[in-house]
This record gives C-alpha cells, structure tokens and sequence, in this order.
C-alpha cells in the first residue's frame, strides 16, 4: 500500500521546482500529478471565448505543450527521487453545460495516457463523460468513449480508472455517474470484458463519495480488487473542497466518513494507492509553511495506511500477547481474540496481576522476559511511546506493534470505568 500526494495545490504548473522538492523532503516517494493543473476547468468552460488567456489555456490550442510541462516537472521529480507513478486526466466543471468540449476533453486524455506510458505510470484517472449527455444514454456514450481510449491505453501498457462522480443540481451537489457502486463495479467490468484484458479499474474519492451521502464500507466492500486508488481528502460538509484528511471538522465530529472507508479498506485487505488530496488546505497556507504542512500530510498518510493494514500486523505474527488491560484490550478480544487469540495480557496496575480479564490472564510486565524472541507484544493502551520505551528498557528485543480501537469493525459502548489508565 502506497501513499502518493496529488500534485493539486502543491506543485505549481509553470514552476514545478519548488512544490516538488518540497513534497520530496516531506518524505513522499510517489506523487499524483494533476493534468488538470495544466487545462484547468475554468479555462476549459471559457474556451473558444473572448478571454485573456493564461498558460493554461493555450494547452487548449496546442496541445503538445501539455507534453512539454509534464517533461519539466518529470524531469524536477527525477532529480528529486520522486516518482510519478499515476495522473489525473483533464476534467470539466461539474455544472457545465457545454457537451462540445467533450471532443476536445478526449484529445487531452488521449495526450495524458501517452504522458503516462512516456513516464511509466501505472494509471491515468479518468471521469466519465456527462456534459449533455442524457441519463439514459450514459452508459453508450461511455463505453464508446472509454473503448477508443482502451486501444491507446494497451499501446502504452496504461491502466484507466474510473471514478465516482457528483452532480450540479441547481447549485448543489448530488449522485452523478459511478456514483453507485454495484454500477461502477458493472461498467468496470464490462469494460474490461470488451477489452478482454483487466485495462480498467477504478478510482475512489473519499470527498465525493461523502458529499453525496454515501456508506463508504459497501462501495469498497463491492468494488473489491478493482479499486486501485482510494484519493484522501476531507470535505467541509456543504460544498466541494479538498482538505488535508481530519481538518474539515464539525462540533469536534469529521465531516467525511473515515469509519466506514476504513473499515471497508481493512476487511478487503486493500494493497493500491492512498492518495492525498489536500488542494484547499495548501492554497490556504503560505508557501513559508508548505513544507510543514507536507510533512503533518505524510504522517496523515502513514497514519491511515496504519489503520487500513492493521490487520495484516496481527496477521503477520504467528504468536502475540498483549499489553494492558482496558478498554482496548476489550476492545481487541470482540473483534479479533478469536482470529488472533493472545498467551495472556499483562499491565503495570499490581493489583490486576493473577486476575482474568476478558478471558486473559493477567501478567506482570516482568513475564514478558520469558516469552520467546517471536513472540509480538501487542501495546494495548493510549501510551504507547511511553510503554514502548519501558518495554525496551527492560531488554525486550520482541516485535513490538501498536494496536488501535478508533476504527474497528464493532464497538463497545459502554466503557468500563474503573479502568484507571482509560485504555
């Protein structure tokens, strides 16, 4: 599982250098590049009108110059170690009205799948088609669309990932095309049974998927081994935005749905991209700030990776035992004890020392020093850096793994209240 920063917001298009030597500092090892940057939306809706025109625009005239960006901040992100491993194809305002940019929205992808198979990315994200096109007719129109695509796509060993779209009614967003997942997951697959290769995957954006309402767990849960990119980002609840994921909060609650996206993630065993989308917060902060905020997004990334691969980390060993004994470690025995049952658990309280709590006996930190050196100890408490520093002062040379009860398949409601350390 890789975490990848969509270059939205962070890497300027005209001058790529200092974005990307920042994101490369922060420790990113693989970035999205948004081709969008480059024929910006706005300057697609205005196209062919009396307006001034910026760089931007004049890849709409001549379209080989996107190529030509592209190579500049290629060649920055070569020299900086970082790895373009994906895009994000051109795309329109979601309340356009204009279906004769269509035409021109095709070359500019047919362009960004070449850029791909020029770079050796894996996938170019691609939005369906929506503008003037009836709802009846999406699926044709598409399948066509996506097919003269498809051929250009295999040339250039490029995979193509749809997403899930919102649409403008009226000023305000609702369910667009893919939004559904039982139909992204039918028009991914008979895309790639007209390919007859697995040309086509899908991409999921976290954002437009709470904007519109939608459970999350399901759409992973149906989507299966055809998500390869899930892009990060937080919303603030009433309008689209790009926020760096855990900032678009309300009274102390976020507004986009981490539970159940995360929970979907970890039940499939999801291995693709985690992609950070931070445009909004990005463009907020100085540019003096940046490389702060990077950093504060890749330990963001790290984080929710963490949570999604949890359960590969109790997989992974083939004995464990725990440390606490609290709500966590009640926590841990509902939704795993039985998958991953543990020797024992132990905890610094002595008065719980010889006990039974959940149907563990209660340990003394001091017993670990029995355990053999393939045994995991599974840190069950708030304080992690501080047991694990205990754990290391004792002489431990044990794996030592984190466990976590934010973002678990099932909860306990009740929490116990005589548990002093509140784990």
């Amino acid at each position: 599982m890789e975490i990848v920063c969509r270059s939205s917001g962070i890497v300027a298009a005209e001058y790529p250098r200092q974005g990307i030597g920042d994101m490369a500092k922060a420790g990113f090892g693989e970035m999205m590049l948004d081709l969008s940057s480059y024929c910006m939306k706005q300057d697609l809706e205005d196209f062919g009108k009396d307006k001034k025109k910026r760089k931007s625009a004049e890849v709409l005239t001549n379209i080989s110059l996107l190529g030509s960006m592209v190579q500049k901040a290629a060649e920055h992100c070569r020299q900086c170690g970082l790895g373009v491993t994906s895009m994000y194809g051109p795309v329109l305002r979601r309340d356009t009205k204009r279906e004769d940019l269509n035409a021109l929205l095709e070359k500019l992808t047919e362009e960004g799948i070449r850029l791909c198979g020029w770079q050796k990315a894996a996938y170019l994200v691609v939005p369906p088609l929506f503008a003037g096109v009836e709802k009846d007719d999406l699926w044709q129109v598409n399948r066509a669309y996506y097919l003269r695509l498809a051929k250009i796509a295999g040339e250039e060993s490029v995979g193509i990932l749809l997403e899930n779209q919102a649409r403008d009614v009226h000023g305000h967003l609702a369910r667009g095309v893919c939004s559904d997942e039982q139909e992204a997951a039918r028009w991914v697959d008979a895309l790639n049974d007209a390919c007859g290769e697995e040309r086509f995957g899908f991409c999921l954006d976290a954002g437009t998927a709470s904007l519109c309402g939608q459970n999350m767990y399901e759409f992973v849960k149906t989507m299966g081994r055809r998500l390869k990119i899930v892009v990060l980002r937080d919303i603030n609840g009433m309008e689209e935005t790009a926020l760096l994921p855990f900032t678009g909060v309300g009274r102390g609650q976020s507004k986009t749905d981490w539970l159940s996206l995360i929970r979907g993630l970890r039940e499939t065993r999801f291995d693709g991209k985690l992609a950070l989308f931070l445009e909004d917060t990005a463009s907020a902060f100085s540019p003096l700030l940046r490389p702060q905020l990077l950093a504060l997004a890749k330990s963001v990334g790290e984080y929710i990776r963490w949570q999604v691969g949890l359960e590969n980390v109790l997989a992974k060993h083939e004995r464990r035992v725990l440390f606490g004994a609290g709500n966590m470690c009640r926590a841990y025995m509902k939704c795993y004890g039985e998958k991953y049952p543990p020797l024992f658990t132990c905890d610094n309280n002595k008065e719980r020392w010889g006990t039974e709590f959940c149907g563990l006996e209660v340990h003394s930190p001091e017993d670990l020093k029995e355990l053999s050196g393939d045994v995991a100890i599974l840190i069950c408490n708030i304080y992690y850096r501080e047991i694990e520093q205990q754990l290391r002062e004792m002489g431990l040379k044990n794996p030592i793994e984190y466990f976590n009860d934010e973002y678990l398949p099932s909860f306990h409601f009740d929490r116990l209240e005589d548990v002093a350390d509140r784990a």
